[in-house]
């Protein structure tokens, strides 16, 4: 949204002088956040890591590109399981953590198909019909969930002498980094470029030369990517599985956090996936609300309804206007 003069500006990941002190400043008070904060914020701290990458998986497929999906808690299933058999096996966790990873994009891939020919509400009927499908394979077959004892995940030893709840937000904190700077890549080069052209006008993309088969796949398999590693990283987190886990709601919330953050942004990702979680944990922060942990769908529902209306550009919107009124202030 910034005003950019040079393709060497485009490809800046942080353009603006003060923009890379508060990011250095921001990353500082994470690294060293579990030395000054309480366990429990260590936790919440780590879900929101572990939700930002399914998220942002999610806005390169409905932000950038415009292809509505339904069916993420399937994609979640898949790397969450995958990754659970593959640990089990005795193999190392970055092969595993690749492996659900490169699952859940093939069938992502084989998902996408549809969207060659479907646009809207029926791409999302189609995806939510595959989401719901997988859901009762893995709740049916006792092989590829563990039954009902659900499946087990050894989780990794911490070293150093870190504790565990460190030791997972350390760990979850460095994938997340490293996923956000490839999705910043993502959206910021060629391919980028072919998503936004297809959302805005798949027909006009087309004539200016963009494979609009091949960058709906891609889109779709590096959402489904993304989601994969989530559910990978949630089950070595809570270091147990079983298909209720993995329940429409689950794909529902990715899509929330993607509204209420910000289509077509990083930043609104994470702020979304932030939001999803804090709303989830309100009754840990303020003990008045326990009895209303039942409305949190309720709260999805009104605050996707007010954003729409008030703001349709998400939390990452609010924010970047309060940032131009600050950085014309006192002029208009």
């Amino acid at each position: 949204m910034d005003l950019i003069e040079s393709y060497k500006e485009e490809l800046q990941l942080i353009r603006k002088p003060w923009t890379r002190v508060w990011v250095g400043v921001l990353l500082l008070l994470l690294l060293f956040l579990p030395l000054y904060a309480r366990e429990y914020f260590v936790y919440v701290a780590t879900i929101i890591f572990i939700y930002s990458i399914g998220v942002q998986g999610q806005n390169i497929l409905i932000g950038y590109t415009g292809q509505i999906s339904f069916g993420q808690a399937g994609f979640l299933a898949i790397g969450a399981f995958t990754f659970g058999h593959l640990i089990r096996l005795g193999l190392p966790w970055p092969l595993c953590l690749l492996a659900a990873g490169l699952a859940a994009g093939l069938f992502g891939l084989v998902v996408g198909i549809p969207s060659l020919r479907l646009k809207g509400p029926y791409l999302a009927i189609a995806t939510l019909g595959f989401g719901v499908a997988v859901y009762q394979i893995f709740v049916n077959s006792e092989l590829l969930s563990g039954g009902r004892m659900g499946l087990v995940v050894p989780k990794l030893t911490p070293p150093f002498g870190l504790s565990q709840t460190v030791f997972n937000y350390y760990f979850n904190f460095l994938i997340a980094l490293i996923l956000t700077l490839a999705s910043y890549n993502i959206v910021s080069s060629y391919m980028g470029r072919a998503f936004i052209a297809v959302r805005d006008n798949d027909i006009a993309a087309e004539v200016m030369g963009v494979n609009l088969a091949r960058y709906k796949l891609l889109s779709f398999g590096i959402s489904s990517f993304y989601t994969g590693i989530q559910g990978a990283l949630f089950g070595l987190f809570m270091g147990y599985l079983e298909p209720n886990m993995f329940t429409l709601m689950e794909g529902i919330t990715l899509f929330v956090a993607v509204i209420i953050g910000g289509l077509a942004s990083v930043e609104g990702s994470i702020m979304g996936a932030a939001f999803v979680i804090l709303v989830h944990q309100m009754h840990n922060f303020f003990p008045m609300f326990e009895a209303y942990q039942e409305m949190v769908p309720v709260v999805f529902g009104v605050t996707i309804f007010v954003v729409l209306i008030f703001e349709p550009l998400g939390l990452y919107g609010r924010w970047f206007k309060m940032r131009l009124y600050l950085r014309n202030w006192p002029f208009r």
